[in-house]
Formats: C-alpha cells, sequence, structure tokens
C-alpha cells in the first residue's frame, strides 16, 4: 500500500459510512451541474417578449412625456416593468399631447403619449423631420372623453352635441345653467365653474374638433389644465361646475362627480367600456397612442418595455379604467418591432 491514492480508497472501504458520504457528495454536484446547464439554457432560450421578467437582464433608462390621458397606462405599465426590470429606469411626464411632441420632436425623449396623432400637415411632423426623429405609432387603448358635473347637480342628466357646443364655442356668451337648457334652474355657469384640458392637451383638440368644428376652436374663459387631477379636482369642488376629460379620470373619481350623457341626434348616451369600444358613445370615443423613436426602439429595454405593453400589459388598460384596442390592432403594433 505504498500508493497513496490506493491508500485512500483501503481507507474508505473499511469505513462503510465514508464511502456511502462520498458517493451521495459526489452525485449532488453532478445534479447542481445537470440543474445549471437547464437555467443557462432555459435562459438562452427564452425570449425577451410578453412576460417582462423573459430574456437576458436589463439594464438602462427610458424615458417618456405627453398626455395626461394616457398617462394613467404608462405609469401602470412603468411600473409593472420596473417590478420585472429593477436596473431599468423607466420615468413619465405630463406636459399634454402637444406638450410631449414638442419634447419628443426635439430629441428630448424616447416615447410620447398621445391622445391623438400627431399632427402630419403641421409643425410636429415638420419638427420631427427636420430634427432627424424618426418615429414608431403605436395604438394602446381606446378612451370616451367624458363629460361631468358636480354630485349635486340633480338637473342635467344628457347634453346634447348642440347644447356642448354652445357652451364651448369661442366667444360663448353662457354663463348660466338655465341658458343651456330652459329647464334648468338659474346656476351659475361662468368661467369659474368651467373646467376643460389646456391648448396643449390632444384631450381639447379632439373635443373641439368634434363639438365646435374645428380642432383648437374654443372659449377662453374657462379653468384649464394639462393635468386631468386638477379638473377633477375643481369639479368636484364646485357644485354648479361642468367639465370634460378621459374616461378613466371619471372611473377613479366616480364618487366625487356625476357622468353625463351625450346625445349626437341619436338618443343618449353615456361612456362605457362597451359603447366606448363599439362607437356608440359618438362622437367624443377616440384611439390612444404612444409614439417611440426609432433610435430608442433599437435599445433592447425599450423593445422589451414596448412589447410588454402590447402582450402581458394589456390588461393594465382596464385596470386604470380605459378600453382595450382590439386584438388586430396590438398584432400590428407588433409586427412593427424591431
Amino acid at each position: 500500500m505504498d500508493n497513496p491514492r490506493a491508500s485512500t480508497w483501503w481507507q474508505l472501504f473499511k469505513r462503510p459510512a465514508l464511502i456511502f458520504g462520498a458517493l451521495a457528495l459526489t452525485l449532488t454536484m453532478a445534479l447542481v451541474a445537470c440543474g445549471g446547464d437547464d437555467e443557462e439554457d432555459a435562459g438562452s432560450d427564452a425570449t425577451a417578449g410578453s412576460d417582462a421578467t423573459d430574456g437576458p437582464k436589463l439594464s438602462g433608462s427610458i424615458n417618456g412625456d405627453g398626455s395626461s390621458t394616457v398617462f394613467l397606462i404608462m405609469e401602470a405599465v412603468a411600473e409593472e416593468f420596473g417590478k420585472a426590470n429593477p436596473d431599468v429606469d423607466v420615468t413619465v411626464g405630463v406636459s399634454g399631447t402637444g406638450g410631449g411632441f414638442a419634447k419628443f420632436c426635439n430629441g428630448e425623449t424616447d416615447f410620447s403619449n398621445a391622445s391623438r396623432k400627431i399632427k402630419d400637415d403641421e409643425t410636429e411632423a415638420q419638427v420631427c423631420e427636420a430634427n432627424g426623429v424618426e418615429y414608431v405609432e403605436f395604438e394602446v387603448a381606446y378612451d370616451g372623453i367624458t363629460i361631468v358635473a358636480n354630485p349635486a347637480n340633480d338637473w342635467a342628466e344628457c347634453l346634447t352635441v348642440d347644447q356642448l357646443k354652445n357652451i364651448w364655442m369661442p366667444e360663448s356668451t353662457v354663463t348660466n345653467w338655465n341658458q343651456v337648457d330652459p329647464s334648468f334652474p338659474d346656476a351659475s355657469l361662468e368661467d369659474k365653474d368651467l373646467y376643460g384640458p389646456g391648448t396643449d392637451s390632444g384631450t381639447f383638440d379632439f373635443f373641439t374638433k368634434e363639438i365646435n368644428g374645428e380642432e383648437g376652436a374654443s372659449r377662453a374663459n374657462y379653468t384649464a389644465s394639462e393635468d386631468d387631477n386638477v379638473l377633477v379636482q375643481g369639479v368636484a369642488g364646485d357644485d354648479n361646475a361642468l367639465g370634460y376629460f378621459g374616461f378613466a379620470y371619471y372611473e377613479e373619481n366616480q364618487d366625487d362627480l356625476k357622468l353625463l350623457g351625450v346625445d349626437d341626434g341619436n338618443g343618449c348616451v353615456q361612456p362605457s367600456p362597451e359603447t366606448i369600444l363599439d362607437g356608440t358613445y359618438t362622437p367624443l370615443s377616440r384611439p390612444l397612442y404612444v409614439y417611440v423613436t426609432t433610435e430608442a426602439l433599437a435599445r433592447p429595454e425599450v423593445a422589451v418595455m414596448v412589447e410588454y405593453m402590447l402582450t402581458d400589459g394589456r390588461p393594465l388598460v382596464e385596470e386604470v379604467g380605459y378600453v382595450q384596442s382590439p386584438e388586430e390592432v396590438y398584432a400590428e403594433g407588433l409586427a412593427k418591432l424591431p
């Protein structure tokens, strides 16, 4: 037994417990090694797609701005995506659709939230082109611009498109509810009682076009804000108030607001997920968008976030109070990814 290795094995055979311990240790190490290979294989095969946790570890910063309406969706997307990808910092600002496009086309943001399409025939698209900013448009949801009053209002249940126009058109002389309808009481409806989005808002653009017949055409004497929460608080605190903003802000604050229907000539319809999606809530139903620069989409953290937004992140649309777009719309969006 001059061979040290042979001597070692001889001692093991003389002590069975050591044999079984050595064999168990060897087997355990083999299993761990196999398990590690499986995990590495699974990681390499995972697709960085519909589940924000899939694919390689992501890092970096993504920043966006724009519509307060779409903000609720992208805030939720950023939060859930961030939970699965803690090394990716996603920030979402609110400066209105127009304000967001100004930053976006100036190269300041990776994505821009919009409650209307980018204006191809005006300055926005031209500024983007002049600055070399190329982009991809993604439809993310449907919304219905919602007309609300204070819960103390016990006279108005529905307003016609003509009545809304009479209230909101340029140079409107309406200062009292009984000027809207003679059956309504003598109650103030002055500028301090009216609440609506500011001129940088896509909601303002859409509403004025559909109600007043021209985008941007509106009375100027009302309380305006690009932040819908400011409008909610204003209506909730004023017994005679009337306002308009995205449906999700009504859903979130419905205990403090009264929902009014809109009659476009075919009867009174209130906004709901069903009437918004099937188009019966007219003329104030509209799609919502997120624009992303092609340069940003080339970065894996941005591409994966957008893919998450269009797949597993879609239920967040309903969680925040909007309506999912049809399946084919999301499929078209996925086809645009690099």
